[in-house]
């Protein structure tokens, strides 16, 4: 009696089915685990990434201020002494340097002047009613904005162009009328 009955084959079977089936959930697990570390590891690369980048435009950022003052300096060289003018020029050659800098690590200026006001890329300190100029319009900039191929550095700080209130234009008929008479 040594051949197996057809129910002993069966109930074998069912155990090779059940541990192949459970090879087959561990190697899916194991799979998956594989799947979920590198998503993990991408992640927090690109996350390092952010952060390095974030860091260097930081710096950079602390960095304008001077370099715009290094620029008002040197503006003025031009009316000094010839003496005064000869460092003025090393002084344009350091300040091209920097500006090479920023442009290797894709920092580049904007212009502002005669544009439409953006609060992306513009900060308005200063308003100035007129009807010369449409609603909007940058009429002069203070400091010089900067921007990335991502995002605004450093806002560019702005005097922007707006309508009087009808009210005003109407009080200053009547004013203008009763001044007149």
């Amino acid at each position: 009696m040594d051949t197996p009955l057809p129910n002993e084959d069966i109930k074998e079977l069912s155990k090779e089915e059940q541990l192949q089936l459970e090879l087959e959930e561990q190697k899916e697990k194991y799979i998956r685990s594989l799947a979920e570390m590198e998503n993990t590891r991408k992640r927090m690369q690109k996350e390092r990434q952010e952060m390095t980048k974030f860091a260097v435009d930081q710096v950079i950022t602390d960095f304008l201020n001077p370099l715009d003052n290094f620029e008002k300096a040197l503006s003025f060289a031009d009316k000094m002494s010839d003496e005064t003018r000869n460092w003025a020029m090393g002084f344009k050659m350091i300040l091209t340097q920097l500006q090479d800098v920023l442009t290797e690590h894709g920092v580049h200026p904007f212009p502002s002047l005669g544009n439409t006001f953006n609060p992306h890329f513009h900060e308005a300190v200063s308003v100035e009613e007129t009807t010369n100029h449409p609603d909007g319009y940058i009429l002069e900039e203070f400091s010089r904005g900067y921007k990335s191929s991502e995002r605004t550095i450093r806002p560019a700080k702005v005097k922007v162009a707006k309508h009087p209130k009808q009210e005003s234009l109407a009080t200053t008929a009547d004013t203008d009328a009763e001044e007149k008479n």
